[in-house]
């Protein structure tokens, strides 16, 4: 399975919606209290591209020493139409200073210096050492999830629906199958009662981890023969 700190630096890098909090700061606009752009340096800082004119913007700039104590609250929504549709959360605590001259013109870029972090997704709920954070990498395949599992949904439902036959006992209380989160380890899935609306999720791993989209074709089509036999 990933590490904590693997699915944290997943998030972070996602298109997921990410919101910068910090004590005494509001804004009538909650636009300006989100990132623009979100990257992470080689040391684990947060780099963050807001308006300039955001009010998050404004408290660094005017923050005694120089820094900001601010969360980046990060929640991860599944791409497809299913019960409990939010996958996850993500925050990271520490200290925003403004890095000026980078951004484009009416933007300003705010740097996060991780002093903690922690995840509470579908894996669980667990913390994550800033150095941990700086030294994971994201899923290689976290660009594409969005678009691959609406894919699954539309074109290969029947397929995903034929994976109830890997679930042994549980099959019978399958129901409708929906493709919820994919990862280089495999894929989970949503399975939703008929009758009540009840749900559960299965893991499928793939035989071994996928490297790319590539790699990702080769694990699905395994996973949809054994579940055809």
């Amino acid at each position: 399975m990933p590490s904590a700190a693997e699915r944290t630096r997943t998030l972070v890098q996602s298109t997921c919606s990410g919101v910068l909090l910090s004590p005494g700061v509001e804004s009538a606009l909650p636009d300006h209290l989100i990132a623009d752009e979100r990257t992470v340096g080689p040391d684990g800082d947060v780099f963050l591209v807001l308006p300039a004119d955001s009010p998050v913007v404004r408290a660094a700039t005017h923050a005694q020493d120089d820094e900001l104590p601010a969360v980046l609250e990060i929640t991860d929504v599944a791409p497809v139409s299913v019960p409990h549709r939010i996958r996850g959360r993500a925050w990271l605590s520490g200290w925003l200073t403004r890095v000026p001259g980078i951004a484009e013109p009416g933007r300003m870029m705010l740097r996060l210096e991780v002093g903690e972090a922690s995840v509470d997704d579908l894996w669980g709920a667990e913390s994550v050492e800033p150095d941990a954070f700086a030294r994971a990498a994201a899923d290689p395949l976290a660009g594409h999830e969005a678009e691959l599992l609406q894919h699954l949904h539309a074109a290969h439902d029947e397929q995903v629906q034929l994976l109830s036959a890997l679930l042994g006992r549980r099959s019978m209380a399958a129901g409708r199958a929906v493709p919820l989160a994919l990862d280089r380890f495999g894929l989970r899935v949503r399975f939703i009662s008929e009758q009540d609306s009840t749900t559960f999720d299965a893991r499928f791993d793939f035989p071994e981890p996928v490297r790319d989209v590539v790699g990702l074709r080769r694990a699905m089509h395994h996973l949809f023969e054994a579940a055809a036999h």
